[in-house]
């Protein structure tokens, strides 16, 4: 007799999550737990789904209110946002912020490093009132980090030339 779990794949890192997150997006509003179960398939188990979902609140990438003896659960980022989340954990622990952060561009294709330089170079201004598609991200996490009376560029760096 063949075991089940053996046959199946192992998922990658990170892989359960982005799909958690999917259904959630999809899901149009607030969903329980079991819906997600359902929208992913059978192969979960309602346990994994909760712990998914529980680590993805640690995250801060959902939120949940309480819907009677159970939870429902709303995504409030979506992939690229929870991936920017933790570069910057890594960022804020690393002691070096410069040689970090220049090591990284360094070690960017060309492509890469072209989009890095057009974000860089474009303005609260020219991307409205909320800033851009990162500051629209981080203030839906809750970090804008901001200082009343402090203005910041596109990427969240003070524009007084101070350090933080």
């Amino acid at each position: 007799m063949t075991d089940q779990r053996q046959s199946s794949r192992r998922r990658g890192q990170g892989e359960l999550e982005a799909l958690v997150l999917s259904a959630l997006r999809d899901a149009g509003g607030p969903a329980t737990a079991g819906w997600v179960q359902e929208r992913l398939g059978s192969d979960l188990a309602y346990t994994t789904v909760i712990t998914i979902l529980t680590r993805l609140l640690a995250k801060g990438a959902v939120t949940r209110e309480r819907v009677g003896r159970s939870f429902a659960w709303l995504a409030v980022a979506d992939q690229a946002g929870l991936a920017a989340r933790k570069m910057r954990r890594v960022l804020d622990a690393e002691g070096d912020r410069g040689a970090v952060l220049a090591s990284f561009v360094t070690g960017l294709g060309p492509d890469d490093e072209r989009l890095l330089r057009e974000l860089l170079g474009q303005s609260r201004d020219a991307l409205g009132e909320s800033g851009d598609a990162l500051g629209r991200s981080r203030d839906a996490l809750g970090q804008s980090g901001d200082v009343p009376g402090q203005s910041r560029d596109a990427l969240g760096r003070s524009r007084d030339g101070g350090e933080d």
